[in-house]
């Protein structure tokens, strides 16, 4: 089964609650998390399913205040179903890259992308081994749920913002946030989906690099 064919099987079209702008494939309701998990075969989660929490902050954030990225070449880390690429594509970037490791994320990417009528170039991204070169903005949510993960994604956007990228995050509170490391901007309360979060309303802060 390749990518797109699994990713189509297992959702459907589906508003973002916080960001009705947008819509994604998302995990179809008589489908749970742990069935899709296993359809996919692989060692993670299918992020690339729904639309956490992080991921809708940050998206408002920047439909609300497009200026952080309209006319500029911007880089969306870790974008699983791609809604903050997408977000920023429809404020005017001149240019959005979606990257994730998940192949099946790649195929998400691509799929709701032209389902939401922009245009963003979706590819295979590896934190550890991949650079945010003719980047002017990275933007990054729901990265700090796992301290190994947390650290490398810290790692690499300090990169970023030394070689010149502003650097936009968004997180619900997770454990392994470098909260001392941000510069808090704006907070959002966002509705999610029970099935991944111990509450229907997550309060989530939008962040810049201290």
């Amino acid at each position: 089964m390749t990518p797109e064919v699994l990713v189509r099987s297992g959702t459907s079209p589906e508003a973002v609650p916080f960001v009705a702008e947008v819509t994604l494939l998302t995990a179809a309701k008589h489908l749970d998390l742990w069935e899709l998990w296993d359809q996919t075969q692989r060692d993670a989660p299918p992020f690339w399913a729904y639309p956490w929490a992080g991921g809708q902050a940050l998206a408002r954030y920047i439909l609300d205040n497009p200026g952080v990225v309209a006319g500029r070449r911007v880089l969306d880390v870790a974008s699983g179903s791609g809604l903050v690429a997408i977000a920023a594509a429809k404020a005017g970037a001149a240019r959005v890259v979606a990257g994730d490791i998940d192949p099946n994320a790649v195929a998400a990417i691509g799929i709701n992308a032209r389902a939401n009528d922009v245009t963003v170039t979706a590819r295979v991204f590896d934190l550890a081994a991949d650079r945010a070169a003719d980047t002017e903005v990275v933007l990054a949510a729901d990265v700090f749920y796992q301290r190994e993960l947390a650290g490398l994604a810290l790692r690499f956007l300090r990169r970023a913002a030394g070689a010149g990228a502003g650097v936009l995050m968004s997180d619900p509170g997770r454990a392994f946030l470098p909260e001392a490391s941000l510069t808090r901007l704006a907070s959002y309360q966002v509705p999610v989906l029970t099935v991944l979060e111990d509450a229907p309303v997550k309060e989530v802060t939008v962040y810049g690099l201290a």
